[in-house]
């Protein structure tokens, strides 16, 4: 891809399947200037990258490239800026992330993986393979390699099948190969059982399995969140996952669980 703002722009209008002709129908762009901004012999206004960005409908980390290129600061530009504006965020979710206690929850970004988690969520690795928790743990790796979550538990490789599938459009939408490479390796574990179909609990609404844990098992089910009109990049990539109990016998489970955790060592 070409590094100029024009080769940003000509990138992402063929990854549209859009013509030149139509991109500047869409915008009330000439099809002229469209096409000197594209060849670099006009240079675009913030503004007309923003409404390019728009009606190309790129994702929010590409418009900060596209921005940087066509020399300008993207939003949350500007020395420590990044930090400031997302700290409000970090602070909300390490209260959901509480709040959820003593349910499993994390927080995962858009290649899944894990940000952070609060102390319940270490059932969700307690007996996989050691190496699949080497940092950064990947949650779509944890949960369709027959060494983790499998292992511990009634979730198959399969029962990530829709969550596969999403992340391939995802990856082909915003051209991310290192997502791309993620999917692929998660859909090799789905080949390596075949025909082995999701082991889910519940009625089929919400997603369920059961997991093994030191008091016994428990019953959980799954709740995806991701905050809503993200004005960040880096808020737009994450997701709040909650695991809840199916029943009171789970929910029981899952309070003296949290009763029987070790108090963490005062620094």
């Amino acid at each position: 891809m070409d590094a100029g703002a024009g080769g940003v722009l000509r990138f992402w209008r063929q990854r549209r399947g859009m013509s030149q002709l139509e991109l500047a129908t869409a915008t009330g762009v000439s099809t002229k200037h469209l096409s000197f901004v594209e060849n670099g012999r006009a240079r675009p206004s913030r503004q007309l990258l923003v409404h390019l960005a728009d009606a190309l409908e790129m994702p929010l980390p590409e418009r900060d490239r596209l921005l940087l290129a066509g020399g300008y600061a993207p939003p949350q530009g500007g020395p420590g800026r990044p930090d400031r504006a997302m700290r409000p965020v970090r602070e909300a979710l390490d209260r959901l992330l509480a709040a959820h206690d003593p349910h499993p929850a994390i927080v995962v970004d858009a290649r899944w993986d894990l940000v952070a988690a609060n102390a319940a969520a270490d059932l969700l690795w307690d007996g996989v393979d050691p190496a699949l928790l080497t940092p950064p743990v990947n949650m779509l790796r944890l949960s369709t390699h027959p060494e983790g979550l499998p292992r511990i538990s009634t979730a198959t490789p399969a029962c990530s099948r829709s969550l596969i599938a999403r992340l391939r459009r995802l990856a082909d939408e915003d051209a991310d190969d290192a997502l791309l490479d993620l999917v692929v390796e998660a859909e090799g574990y789905l080949t390596a059982a075949p025909g082995e179909p999701p082991r889910w609990t519940g009625d089929g609404v919400m997603a369920g399995f059961e997991l093994k844990t030191r008091l016994g098992v428990v019953g959980l089910q799954t709740v995806i969140a991701t905050l809503g009109a993200p004005l960040d990049v880096g808020a737009s990539d994450l997701a709040l996952e909650t695991f809840l109990p199916v029943d009171e016998d789970s929910a029981a489970l899952l309070r003296a669980l949290a009763a029987t955790r070790p108090v963490p060592a005062q620094r």
